[in-house]
C-alpha cells in the first residue's frame, strides 16, 4: 500500500462529484434507503446505517434527505426493491475494475455498464476474474492539520485499538483494519478524540497499474462515466492515479 494513498485519489475526485452534488445525494439516499430496510432505521442498533449516515453527512447531505430516506424504507408504503448487483472487468492497459450497482432494473444495469467498458477500451469479464485482486478492508482517515501528534504514538493507539497497519501521509493518517473490527477500531479512536475525515469498508488493490497518454484519457473517461450512473455505488479499480500529480 506504500506510495499509493485512498485517500488522495478520494479527494482527487471529490471536486467532480461536487459538481454533481444532486447525483450524488440521490446515491447515498439509495444507499440509506437499502441500508434501513435490510437493518432497521434505527442506527444504533444498525452499524450499516450508521456508518452510511456518517458518510453523507460528510457530504454535507441535509439531514431531511437522511430522515426522507429511511421513513421511506421503514414506512408501510410499496417499497421499492433494489438489488446489489457486482460487475467486474478489464480497462485499457489492464487495469482491474470493480463495479458496485444497486438496481431496480439488472436489465439496464449490466447493459449500461457493458456500453461503458465497450466505448472506453475496456471489457466486461466475468465474476471473480479481478476480485482476487483487491482486498476488503476498514479504512479510516484522519487529516493532519490542527492534530499534535506524531506518526509513532498514531501508529501506537490504532494497533492498540485493533488496526492491521497504518499509512501515513502530507495529509493524513490512514488506518486499516480487517472489516470485522471496522466498528471496534472505529469507536476507540473517536474515544480516544480523534474524528474523521472519511470511514468506510472498501476495496483496496493489491498491485497498481500505470498508464499515460491515450490509454490513461480512456481509464479517466471508464471512470467518470461509470460512476455517472445513476445504478453505480462504486467504482474500485487499482489505476496508479500518483501519476495524475505530476501533470
Amino acid at each position: 500500500m506504500a506510495g499509493h494513498s485512498k485517500w488522495k485519489n478520494i479527494q482527487r475526485r471529490k471536486n467532480a462529484q461536487d459538481a454533481k452534488r444532486g447525483k450524488l445525494f440521490m446515491k447515498l439516499a439509495k444507499e440509506i434507503y437499502v441500508a434501513a430496510k435490510t437493518g432497521g432505521g434505527d442506527p444504533a442498533s444498525n452499524p450499516a446505517l450508521r456508518l452510511v449516515i456518517e458518510k453523507a453527512k460528510a457530504a454535507n447531505m441535509p439531514n431531511e434527505n437522511i430522515e426522507r430516506a429511511i421513513k421511506k424504507a421503514t414506512g408501510t408504503q410499496e417499497h421499492t426493491n433494489y438489488e446489489e448487483v457486482r460487475y467486474e472487468g478489464y480497462g485499457p492497459g489492464g487495469v482491474a475494475v470493480m463495479v458496485v450497482c444497486l438496481t431496480d432494473n439488472k436489465n439496464r444495469t449490466a447493459s449500461n455498464v457493458r456500453v461503458a467498458f465497450s466505448k472506453n477500451g475496456g471489457n466486461l469479464g466475468e465474476t471473480g476474474c479481478v476480485s482476487y485482486l483487491f482486498d476488503r478492508k476498514g479504512l479510516l482517515v484522519i487529516a493532519r492539520e490542527g492534530l499534535d501528534i506524531d506518526e509513532d504514538d498514531m501508529l501506537l493507539q490504532a494497533i492498540e485499538a485493533g488496526a492491521e497497519e497504518m499509512e501515513t501521509t502530507e495529509d493524513s493518517f490512514e488506518i486499516y483494519t480487517t472489516p470485522e473490527a471496522f466498528e471496534e477500531v472505529k469507536e476507540q479512536l473517536e474515544k480516544n478524540g480523534f474524528t474523521f475525515a472519511s470511514a468506510e469498508i472498501t476495496m483496496i488493490p493489491q498491485t497498481y497499474t500505470t498508464l499515460a497518454g491515450d490509454d490513461l484519457k480512456k481509464m479517466l473517461k471508464l471512470i467518470d462515466t461509470l460512476e455517472d450512473d445513476d445504478d453505480v455505488q462504486e467504482v474500485y479499480h487499482n489505476l496508479d492515479e500518483s501519476v495524475l500529480e505530476e501533470q
